[in-house]
């Protein structure tokens, strides 16, 4: 028999799936450990794994905020950044948008670049945009700036040329001076050769930045599954959805720092409805995404590091990555999210977050500020969680938010998880609303930890009247892990390129050899397509490829209207070329009732009670608690009306009044919203 197992590391839990030949899963979920990431997965795969032969498994796959952590927190290495004579102060001078608190804000200080001023440096050279060389490189203002570095103990060094992606001879040998006396270099030609010189200079610094902490990252994960007798490969969630070899991820570290959120998504897309809104709601953030036809939207430039505004990432005011990555809307609201009260005594709700230490009151390991959590085991909503909860712990916690408000607990508890699920509810419409998409004729599928629990509410600010609950939606990033397929992406900008047939080949050929596979094979895929834009604009749409340029104009026409709200046509140019290879990774489906599941202390599998049992619940519908029967999946028959609790392993499924919930035979759980009681 052999084995596969799927790795999602969270704020609070990680999660661990493993899948047999067969399809059957287990399902492990344990607190995270901040201060050793490994040390958590570790602990997760030996529980999971129980008594089977880990020398069976044949794929690990691992989904890992390391790389967002590193910026987010400023942890990475520094780096040196090497350019053109005369543009070294481009990093450095950046450009920056003020989210809405700080726009009045008179002592406003932007924060610093991803680069100090004074580890920027120039070397004597020149490229035009169309690859002429201007400028020879001279080799001794090569030299002269390695010896600085090294002189200065940086050990990474990030070069990016003016141009470089039409004629990259000039960075290759500055990248073969520079290895000579710096450990770790790369080159914008190698990481992403694509047109707009800032974005393509932050996209390399970033990847020089977290590389060499993610190549020692997954050196020591693979030397420590080795000690507990795993030698399988280690595969990588990239940020578009695909999946990666450990070896490219360390060379692309850049590629993986969307890596966590990604595979939640892919999990909603397989659910078998055409057009979602995928729903995460883990411990410390919610994050939301439009899939449509099955396949999620992906943005070739995202920011990381940046501010909020109504709910999403507001462009400029983090670091711009200009790698595909799925379009994800983050806010900081989760299970584990502080409520608080603030210097008018209006109550908030995060972004801060207990996270798994000290966690949430109820959970009883030290923490004492009120959560999300201990607001919805007030309110009835759980019970138990995959760590025992302690009530009264939690009613302690809320009664701290009750009496400054002068409400009773019950009141305050339900205020929270309404405020929580409005601040979610503004990610679902930064992905639908605010880029023109009636969400009213999409299905949410909810999944993470405490998903579930606010789905329903979230949907109901929309007009959705369909939500579906996956099966193991606890653990789905983890699960999706394991439906991701072999894949990478390139792009080449190439302005008047003629024929772009050699471009694509070209690019095929060095994703394959990626993924040490030929673009021959049969089994390979390749998508082709190309940026295109108004001869005389600046920014380009991303299209499906076609060699009928009147096609191609015809999609791009409809496209432009579909962005822009204008019907205009004109004189097109393409800019750039895109390939994403894929290749499937060889997983067979998961049976959805062959599943046993672990607990965060590696306990034996919850037996599922014969019938259902009830417990007081509080709706505001209703007056207040009441009594609410509580389920299953297992002991689900028909449909059942709200209110009504279906309960997990993993998570905890609230249904409100006005809503039904019924048990699809993929043992998702389907909520359907009625007529208003």
């Amino acid at each position: 028999m052999a084995y596969t197992i799927g790795v999602d590391v969270g704020g609070t839990f990680t999660d661990v799936v493993l899948r047999n030949t067969s399809g059957a899963i287990s399902v492990v979920k344990c607190l995270s450990t901040h201060y050793d990431p490994i040390a958590g997965i570790v602990s997760g795969v030996t529980r999971v794994l129980g008594d089977r032969d880990p020398a069976q498994v044949t794929r690990l796959v691992h989904a890992t905020t390391l790389a967002t952590n590193a910026v987010l927190e400023r942890k990475g290495v520094r780096v040196a950044y090497v350019t053109t004579q005369g543009f070294r102060s481009a990093v450095p001078l950046g450009r920056y948008a003020r989210v809405e608190e700080d726009r009045y804000d008179l002592r406003f200080s932007p924060p610093p670049p991803p680069v100090a001023a004074a580890d920027c440096f120039e070397v004597v050279e020149r490229i035009s945009a169309r690859g002429e060389v201007l400028t020879p490189l001279d080799p001794d203002s090569v030299r002269r700036v390695a010896a600085e570095i090294a002189g200065r103990g940086i050990e990474s060094a990030a070069v990016c040329l003016l141009h470089a992606y039409a004629n990259p001879d000039h960075e290759r040998q500055v990248a073969a001076i520079l290895r000579e006396s710096v450990p770790h270099v790369v080159t914008s030609s190698e990481v992403w050769p694509e047109i707009r010189e800032y974005e393509r200079a932050t996209t390399t610094i970033m990847s020089a930045y977290i590389g060499p902490l993610m190549a020692s990252y997954l050196s020591q994960l693979r030397d420590r599954l080795a000690e507990i007798g795993i030698h399988a490969p280690i595969h990588v969630m990239e940020s578009s959805g695909g999946v990666i070899s450990a070896e490219l991820a360390a060379r692309r570290a850049v590629a993986t720092i969307e890596s966590g959120p990604a595979a939640g998504v892919l999990a909603a897309a397989g659910t078998g409805f055409g057009d979602v809104i995928s729903f995460d709601m883990g411990g410390t953030t919610a994050k939301a995404c439009v899939v449509r036809g099955g396949r999620p939207e992906i943005t070739h430039e995202f920011h990381v590091g940046g501010k909020g505004s109504f709910g999403g990432r507001r462009a400029g005011t983090g670091v711009p990555i200009k790698t595909p990555a799925i379009d994800l809307a983050e806010v900081g609201a989760g299970g584990g999210s502080i409520a608080w009260l603030d210097a008018a005594g209006a109550l908030r709700v995060g972004p801060h977050s207990a996270g798994s230490s000290p966690g949430p009151a109820c959970y009883g390991l030290g923490g004492s500020e009120p959560t999300v959590t201990d607001a919805n085991l007030v309110l009835g909503y759980l019970s138990s969680a995959s760590i025992p909860l302690s009530p009264s712990l939690a009613d302690k916690a809320l009664d701290r938010l009750a009496g400054p408000l002068g409400v009773s607990r019950e009141e305050a508890a339900y205020a929270v998880h309404e405020i929580v699920s409005a601040s979610m509810a503004s990610a679902v419409h930064v992905v639908t609303v605010q880029r023109g998409i009636d969400p009213r004729g999409f299905a949410l599928v909810a999944f993470g930890g405490a998903g579930p629990m606010h789905a329903a509410r979230v949907a109901e600010r929309f007009g959705i009247s369909t939500v579906v609950v996956p099966a193991y939606c606890g653990v789905a990033s983890a699960a999706g892990l394991l439906a991701g397929e072999l894949s990478t992406d390139r792009v080449l900008s190439r302005l008047d390129a003629g024929d772009p047939a050699p471009i694509f080949a070209e690019l095929a050929a060095e994703a394959a050899a990626d993924l040490g596979v030929s673009p021959a094979d049969p089994e390979v895929r390749v998508l082709r397509s190309v940026d295109v834009r108004f001869k005389g604009q600046s920014h380009d749409l991303t299209l499906e490829w076609s060699p009928s340029p009147k096609v191609l104009a015809s999609r791009f026409f409809e496209r432009y209207q579909q962005v822009y709200g204008i019907a205009q046509q004109g004189e097109i140019e393409l800019v750039s070329y895109r390939i994403r290879l894929t290749t499937p990774a060889g997983e067979h489906p998961p049976s959805a009732g062959a599943a046993t599941r672990g607990t965060a202390d590696g306990g034996a599998t919850r037996a599922a009670p014969r019938g259902a049992t009830s417990r007081q619940a509080y709706f505001p519908e209703l007056k207040g608690y009441t009594d609410v029967p509580v389920h299953t999946r297992d002991t689900m028959d028909g449909t059942l009306p709200g209110p009504v609790i279906i309960e997990d392993a993993e998570s905890t499924i609230v249904v409100p009044p006005s809503w039904t919930a019924i048990l699809s035979t993929s043992r998702a759980v389907h909520l359907t919203r009625g007529s208003a009681p």
